[in-house]
C-alpha cells in the first residue's frame, strides 16, 4: 500500500499554493472543505474558494479549488494545482494530470491504484481513509461523514495547519451539540494521528499563522446583494429558480425572516413570490412597484432574455424595478454553472425598441451590498429598472470583503413623488412632464389622491399628460426626454475609478466585475517586466465622462471581459463614438473565471512582448 512516495523533491511554499478538492456531489464533502478554507483565514492568511460543480444531479463530480495566498491575490491562479486531493475515482486520470511537476497528491489509499495512473513527477501521499473509518464506525452515514473530517485532519496534519482552529470552528458549526462536537474532533485526530505516526510531516507546502486578513469578512456576492436589498428597502421578492442566481432570492427569505417580521403581531413585513417562470416574475415586480413597493427579481441570462418585453414596458411607462443578474456562460442553456460577463449588451439595451438602461457592476461582495441597496434609489429615482451585474464568480463563490456599513440617518430617495397635498396645492401634474429639464418626470402613486394623479399607465405612445397618442412629435419627444434622462442617470451611478501607474504612461486597461482581482495581479506581473498600465474600473452605466476622459488620454486601452465578443468594448465604442482601433480586445470566455497569467499573456502578446509564465503551465 502506497503511503508516501518522494518520486522527486516537493514543491517548497510557505501561505502560497493551490489546493483542489476532488469530490462526488452529495458526499458531505462541503462541509468539510468550507472548515479547511475557514481554518487557513483563522490562521490570519486570505483563501479564495471556488466551487466548480455541475448543472446535473447528486453523483457526478465536483471540485472545490482554493487558492491560498498572504499576498492576498484573491483571483483564480491557474497553471495547475499544488496539492490535489483526489477522492473521486471517476475524475481520477483528470486530476492526477493537473498536478505541477513537484506538486503532491494526496488520496485514500485503502484502494490501490496501479503505477500507470500516478505520476513520476511528483509526491504521493496515500492515506487509509477508508479503512478508518470502516474500523471506527460501523453506521454506513458515519462512515461517510467522518471519513471527511478524518481526510482534513490528515490534510491539516501534513500542512501543519494549528488543529486548535479546527476544533474551535468545529466548536462553533455545532455549539450547544456536545456529543457531536466530540465526534468531529475525535475524527480530526485520528486522521492528524495516523500521519504522525507514519508518514514525514509536515510537506513542503505549510500554512502559518500570519496577519493579512484583518478585519475582513467572508460571504458570498449573491447574500450579500441580498442584504443590500433588505437595506435598500425592498418589500417584495418575485423570482423563478435558476443557476445561479437562486441563492440571492434564497437569501432574501432568510434575511426577511429574522429583520422584515412585525415583532408584536408576528406578521410578516414583505412578499415573496416564487413565480411560475421569469416573465410571471418580472410583471409581478413591475405591478408591485407601480404600486410604490421597491420590488426586484433575480435571474440570469436565460432569464434576461424571456424578461424582454415587461423590461420595455417598465422603460417606456416608466416604473421602477431592480433585476439583479447573475451570469453565467450562454447562449440558450449555455453552461449554467460556469462563469462569464455575458449580459452586458442584452441589458444594456434590453428590449425592442430604442432603450438604454441602467447598469450597476460590483467587482466584490462589498460593492454587491452597497449596489443592492443603492439600485432601489436610483430606480426610483429614476423611474427606469435597473439592472445589478453580477456573476457566477462572484455570486456563488465565498470571498474575503471589506466589512458592510451602514449610515442609519440614510433615508430612502423615493425621487418626484407628487403626494396628496401637493396636488391639492394646485400643483400641475402631468405624468411626462419634463418639468424640470432633466428628463424626470413627478409620478403619483396609485390611491394618493381620490380624483387627481395617475391610476392607470400605459405602454404605448402618449403625450406629455399621459393621453394615448399616435402625433409623431408627441412620441418623438418623449423618447428624447427618455435620452435626456439616460444622460442625467451619467452623474448618479458610481463613477469609474482610476488606479494611476507610477509612472506616466500611454498604455491603459478598461475592465469591470470579478476581473478585479486578476487585473490587480496582472499589473504587478506586467509592471516587474517594464509594462505600465494605467487601470480604470467601469462601475455602471451609462458611462461617467472620466471614461472617454481615460480613453482620450491613453494610445492604446486593453478592454478586459469574460465574453466572447467584447461586449463591454462595443458599448464603449457605440456610447462614446470611439475609434475601434484604439480599443484592444482581450476577451476570456471558456467559462472558468479569468486569471493574471492570462491577462499577462494577452496583452504581451497584443505589444509584442516575449513573455515567461511565473509558474509553469500545466494543462489541467
Amino acid at each position: 500500500m502506497l503511503q508516501q512516495v518522494d518520486r522527486v523533491e516537493g514543491l517548497q511554499r510557505v501561505n502560497d499554493f493551490v489546493v483542489k478538492f476532488a469530490n462526488v456531489n452529495g458526499s458531505g464533502s462541503a462541509s468539510a472543505n468550507a472548515l479547511f478554507v475557514k481554518s487557513v483565514l483563522r490562521m490570519g492568511i486570505p483563501a479564495t474558494p471556488r466551487n466548480i460543480f455541475p448543472s446535473n444531479i447528486q453523483g457526478l463530480p465536483t471540485w472545490y479549488e482554493v487558492r491560498i495566498s498572504e499576498k492576498g491575490h484573491l483571483a483564480a491562479r491557474g497553471g495547475g494545482v499544488d496539492l490535489m486531493v483526489a477522492m473521486n475515482p471517476q475524475t481520477w486520470d483528470q486530476d492526477v494530470k493537473s498536478i505541477v511537476p513537484g506538486g503532491y497528491l494526496f488520496y485514500d489509499n485503502t484502494r490501490v491504484v496501479h503505477e500507470d495512473h500516478l505520476r513520476k513527477d511528483i509526491v504521493i501521499l496515500g492515506v487509509p481513509l477508508t479503512e478508518m473509518t470502516n474500523k471506527a464506525y460501523t453506521d454506513p452515514r458515519q462512515r461517510t461523514l467522518f471519513k471527511n473530517i478524518v481526510g482534513l485532519g490528515a490534510l491539516s496534519a501534513l500542512l501543519d495547519m494549528d488543529a486548535t482552529v479546527i476544533e474551535q470552528l468545529l466548536a462553533d458549526q455545532f455549539k450547544g451539540r456536545d456529543k457531536l462536537i466530540a465526534a468531529n474532533v475525535q475524527a480530526l485526530h485520528m486522521g492528524r494521528k495516523w500521519v504522525a505516526e507514519n508518514m514525514e510531516a509536515p510537506i513542503g507546502l505549510t500554512v502559518r499563522r500570519g496577519n493579512a486578513v484583518g478585519d475582513r469578512i467572508f460571504i458570498e456576492g449573491n447574500s450579500a446583494a441580498a442584504l443590500g436589498a433588505v437595506y435598500g428597502g425592498a418589500t417584495v421578492c418575485a423570482w423563478y429558480p435558476i443557476t445561479p442566481s437562486s441563492s440571492l432570492a434564497e437569501a432574501f427569505i432568510r434575511y426577511t425572516g429574522r429583520m422584515r417580521v412585525d415583532k408584536a403581531t408576528g406578521k410578516n413585513k414583505f412578499a415573496i413570490v416564487q413565480a411560475e417562470d421569469e416573465l410571471a416574475s418580472i410583471g409581478m415586480v413591475i405591478g408591485a412597484a407601480w404600486n410604490g413597493s421597491r420590488a426586484f427579481t433575480a435571474t440570469s441570462g436565460p432569464g434576461i432574455s424571456l424578461m424582454q418585453e415587461f423590461i420595455g414596458l417598465a422603460y417606456f411607462a416608466e416604473i421602477p424595478a431592480v433585476i439583479f443578474d447573475v451570469q453565467r456562460a450562454g447562449p440558450s442553456t449555455g453552461m449554467p454553472t460556469r462563469t462569464q460577463q455575458t449580459d452586458i449588451l442584452s441589458c444594456a439595451y434590453a428590449s425592442h425598441g430604442d432603450t438604454k438602461h441602467v447598469l450597476l457592476i460590483p467587482e466584490d461582495p462589498h460593492e454587491c451590498f452597497e449596489f443592492g441597496a443603492l439600485a432601489f434609489d436610483l430606480a426610483d429615482r429614476l423611474q427606469t429598472p435597473v439592472f445589478v451585474m453580477l456573476d457566477l464568480e462572484i455570486g456563488m463563490n465565498e470571498r474575503l470583503t471589506k466589512p458592510f456599513t451602514w449610515d442609519d440617518s440614510r433615508k430612502m430617495d423615493r425621487g418626484k413623488v407628487m403626494t396628496a397635498e401637493d396636488l391639492n396645492a394646485g400643483k400641475k401634474f402631468g405624468r411626462y412632464l419634463n418639468v424640470d429639464d432633466d428628463g424626470i418626470t413627478y409620478r403619483t402613486l396609485p390611491g394618493t389622491h381620490p380624483s387627481k394623479g395617475a391610476f392607470f399607465t400605459r405602454g404605448t405612445s402618449k403625450d406629455s399628460m399621459a393621453r394615448y397618442s399616435e402625433e409623431g412629435h408627441d412620441y418623438q419627444e418623449n423618447m428624447e426626454r427618455l435620452l435626456k434622462k439616460h444622460h442625467t442617470a451619467r452623474t448618479l451611478v458610481p463613477p469609474a475609478i482610476l488606479r494611476t501607474a507610477p509612472e506616466p504612461t500611454k498604455l491603459g486597461a478598461i475592465y469591470f466585475g470579478s476581473t478585479s482581482p486578476a487585473i490587480a495581479e496582472a499589473d504587478e506581473i506586467l509592471a516587474e517586466q517594464g509594462i505600465v498600465l494605467d487601470l480604470l474600473r467601469v462601475r455602471g452605466f451609462p458611462f461617467g465622462d472620466e471614461v472617454a476622459a481615460f480613453i482620450a488620454d491613453h494610445d492604446k486601452v486593453f478592454v478586459v471581459e469574460q465574453n466572447r465578443d467584447g461586449q463591454l468594448r462595443s458599448l464603449l465604442i457605440n456610447e462614446l463614438e470611439i475609434n475601434p482601433a484604439k480599443l484592444l480586445k482581450v476577451v476570456h470566455y471558456d467559462g472558468t473565471p479569468i486569471t493574471a497569467r492570462f491577462i499577462v499573456d494577452a496583452v504581451a502578446e497584443r505589444l509584442g512582448v516575449a513573455h515567461v509564465a511565473p509558474v509553469p503551465e500545466v494543462v489541467s
